[in-house]
């Protein structure tokens, strides 16, 4: 059977979660590498599945299941206050303070408004796309970020952004290919941020 793009249903919530800490590693494998496997997923991809799940497309294999995704938020301020209010509280008691593998993550996690970047004001959405490395290279990474452009598109969102690892070089290769372009944020270097209008 063939992959198709798909919208997201509740039951790709564990698939979600797994293809993010899959590629969570500028691109490779973070399993093991905190005291849950499912921690960089409460940070970077269940929150947007949970509070905005209508904005996410998926990637399915042809069987059903998830390989890959695009998640992410119409509006950062909305999904910023929504995460605070709601997210935040729904994963309370998850993770200790104990483990400091887990220190940078849940700083993350604990400070959503580290979203609120003020040179990207100009770029109300933003996005993480992720596919499991078995389906890279083969062009479907590019259908789902159109699915997704188009959405915001249709919704009337301008722009998008998105801030990912240097060293992920072959992501930035991937995003340079579709037309984003970079945003100087010198008060984040260790973070580069890329961004471009959502019409496609």
């Amino acid at each position: 059977m063939q992959p198709q793009i798909r919208g997201y249903r509740p039951t790709d919530l564990e698939a979600v979660y797994d293809i993010c800490v899959r590629t969570a590693d500028a691109g490779g494998d973070a399993r093991g590498t905190n005291s849950s496997d499912r921690l960089v997923g409460d940070v970077f991809a269940a929150p947007y599945v949970v509070l905005e799940p209508q904005v996410a497309r998926i990637l399915d294999d042809g069987r059903g299941n998830a390989v890959g995704y695009v998640v992410g938020t119409a509006d950062t301020a909305t999904f910023v206050r929504r995460y605070r209010e709601e997210w935040l509280p729904a994963t309370e008691g998850r993770y200790g303070d104990d483990d400091p593998r887990d220190q940078l993550w849940l700083e993350l996690h604990r400070n959503p408004e580290r979203m609120l970047v003020p040179e990207l004001a100009d770029y109300p959405a933003h996005l993480h796309i992720d596919l499991l490395p078995e389906w890279q290279g083969r062009g479907l990474g590019r259908g789902l970020m159109t699915a997704f452009l188009s959405g915001l598109h249709e919704a009337g969102v301008p722009r998008v952004h998105l801030g990912m690892a240097p060293a992920n070089t072959a992501a930035r290769a991937f995003y340079d290919r579709l037309g984003f372009t970079e945003i100087p944020v010198p008060s984040q270097p260790t973070v580069v941020y890329l961004g471009r209008s959502t019409a496609v």
